[in-house]
């Protein structure tokens, strides 16, 4: 029999809601399956199973359970066992009304809502139900992850003096850079050339000219960075993660595009460690990818600057007198003008514009 533990997530994280269980109780599981998603407040994992045998769940989806606490276990296929059974947690005495739960410390979970309009039934001919009303809405508790993502972004809003500034860059020149060197390119290292690499080499250029972005305030004190962490922000089924790419002015864009890649896998599995999550200094922010044409993106604290990258659209231009279509895309810089004056994010901003359009990257 083996016990299905509640892993340590490090820093001052203490405990973690069970989100769901992948198999049910008593169903029989294989080495490596995937059984229960964890949340905490800043990151999501799945625990796999250590050995074949059947589930047995002690606590149930939506519970809270402590580092160490025992989720569940794996007994033997031929039911044998050598600690005595467990109480699963739904069917221990309850506390009295007002305590809090065996496992968690917290008020007991209570089962989702579903709430409709008053009229459940209409009547139809000679008094018979025709139809029940359908519920109007569903109630259930936020994760620790959506609360975490909504108390950073009102904290960003409310400590800091945020604002936008904007600038439109011409792709042409790193789409031709794609379109004669990416097959050679996956062929020798195994990914793709992506835009994204092409604008971390172009904000790591920008805050080495600007090292006033590359800096934070921390009360009355001002804590200027000397190195190039840059935080890649992605979109999961779960929500938002911002894993951090570390010393990104030593790295190739091959090295880079293969980071990134590792990193937005363990995004999807939630496997991201909180080392991943830890210590950058500037974030990019990619809403192209969904279509997005522009947008005003918020800090990501305690940074002072987010480059937001948009979708790349063909617009008339004017190049040497002549109109003429070229992909274009928006950028867009918030910065923490508290920190950072105007003038020096209008700089910071056409630094990555230019090192774009004329990009002389090593590839």
């Amino acid at each position: 029999m083996s016990d299905i533990l509640t892993p340590n997530f490090g820093e001052s994280i203490t405990s973690a809601t069970v989100a769901a269980w992948h198999k049910n109780a008593g169903d029989p599981v294989a080495k490596g399956d995937t059984l229960v998603t964890l949340e905490t407040d800043k990151v999501s994992t799945d625990l796999e199973a250590d050995e074949s045998g059947v589930l047995e769940i002690l606590v149930p989806e939506g519970a809270e359970a402590p580092i160490g606490a025992v989720l569940g276990r794996i007994s033997p296929l031929d039911g044998s066992s050598a600690a005595p059974p467990s109480v699963p947690l739904e069917t221990r005495e309850k506390p009295a009304s007002g305590s809090s739960s065996p496992v968690t410390g917290a008020p007991e979970q209570k089962p989702e809502k579903k709430t409709s309009s008053p009229d459940q039934t209409t009547s139809g001919k000679n008094g018979k139900t025709e139809k029940e009303a359908t519920p109007r809405f569903i109630r259930k508790p936020m994760s620790p992850l959506r609360r975490t993502i909504a108390a950073r972004l009102v904290e960003a809003q409310h400590q800091a003096a945020i604002l936008t500034t904007f600038n439109e860059c011409d792709m042409s020149s790193v789409m031709e850079l794609r379109k004669q060197f990416n097959a050679a390119y996956r062929e020798r290292y195994g990914t793709k050339l992506g835009f994204m690499s092409f604008f971390i080499k172009a904000v790591v250029k920008a805050l080495q000219e600007v090292p006033q972005v590359n800096a934070r305030i921390d009360g009355t004190d001002i804590v200027k960075n000397l190195y190039y962490d840059i935080s890649i922000a992605i979109g999961t089924d779960k929500g938002l993660v911002v894993p951090v790419l570390r010393d990104c002015d030593r790295k190739t864009l091959p090295e880079l595009e293969l980071e990134l890649a590792s990193l937005a896998e363990k995004a999807r599995r939630g496997n991201l460690s909180m080392q991943d999550l830890q210590g950058g200094c500037f974030t990019i922010s990619n809403g192209g990818t969904y279509g997005s044409l522009l947008s005003t993106p918020i800090l990501n604290p305690p940074q002072s600057g987010i480059l937001g990258m948009h979708a790349i659209q063909e617009r008339p231009v004017v190049r040497d007198g002549q109109i003429i279509a070229r992909p274009m895309m928006y950028l867009a810089l918030s910065y923490d003008h508290r920190l950072v004056d105007g003038k020096q994010a209008v700089q910071f901003l056409i630094t990555v514009k230019n090192a774009v359009e004329n990009p002389v990257f090593e590839l």
